[in-house]
């Protein structure tokens, strides 16, 4: 039992999916996964180990921000020994190549959160980056399910609510689209010397106001989710 998770040592997989939804883990843990069995309920951030494929993979909420899934990647990893994390959110598309549904593999994730400063004081700009296996494996999966994914560079940002950012710079420079949580998983996941891969599906368009429903970004977005299994089993040692 960690500070944040009630699970015992071994409910948990070496594999888990962090949607940031609670309800998203739920949905995850009823409709994909065989026999889940739900092992935290600790600020109603469920999460559930269940089997895809023959495979036992967890699936854990995080919440919403960098510093909520700090908190649950690192006990997830030290607490509980996880060594394969993906996370399966919702991003912001910002790119003209980039649709509503659209799957978007990340690569690496720029952020303007002061987290890489704290970790490596001032003149290093560290660069969170994707584990390669876990990035070329879902990027089959992709093709294999003949789901289209665009892989590439995302912004993880500090805030939500973020009038003053440049957007179309980041626009112009690469970026595919906007979140709050890939950058700190990465870079935990360098510290602690295991894999993770954030696969999104995009929810709105920044640039357009196109949206989805609340509904719907908890429910419907299965494409994320299939290749995020797909890359859990077809990594797993």
């Amino acid at each position: 039992m960690s500070t944040h998770i009630e699970a015992q040592t071994g409910d948990i997989a070496s594999t888990v999916l962090l949607p940031g939804d609670p309800l998203r883990a739920q949905y995850i843990a009823e409709n994909f996964l065989e026999n889940p069995t739900r092992y935290n309920t600790v600020r109603n951030a469920f999460g559930y180990t269940g089997k895809y494929q023959g495979q036992d993979v967890s699936v854990q909420a995080t919440g919403m921000g960098i510093p909520s899934i700090s908190i649950y990647a690192t006990e997830l990893i030290q607490e509980y020994g996880v060594k394969k994390l993906l996370r399966v959110g919702t991003c912001g598309g910002m790119s003209p190549d980039i649709k509503v549904r659209d799957v978007v593999i990340a690569q690496s994730a720029t952020t303007d959160s002061s987290i890489i400063q704290n970790t490596f004081g001032s003149g290093i700009y560290y660069a969170p980056t994707a584990d390669f296996s876990m990035l070329m494996a879902a990027y089959q999966a992709s093709q294999k399910l003949d789901i289209p994914a665009k892989v590439g560079n995302i912004l993880s940002e500090d805030r939500f609510y973020n009038d003053e950012i440049d957007r179309q710079k980041l626009i112009d420079y690469g970026i595919l689209g906007s979140e709050m949580e890939t950058a700190a998983l990465y870079l935990l996941a360098a510290k602690y010397h295991v894999q993770a891969l954030g696969v999104l599906t995009i929810s709105n368009h920044i640039m357009t106001g196109e949206e989805t429903t609340a509904q719907e970004r908890e429910t419907s977005f299965n494409d994320m989710i299939k290749v995020a299994l797909e890359t859990a089993i077809s990594t797993e040692q």
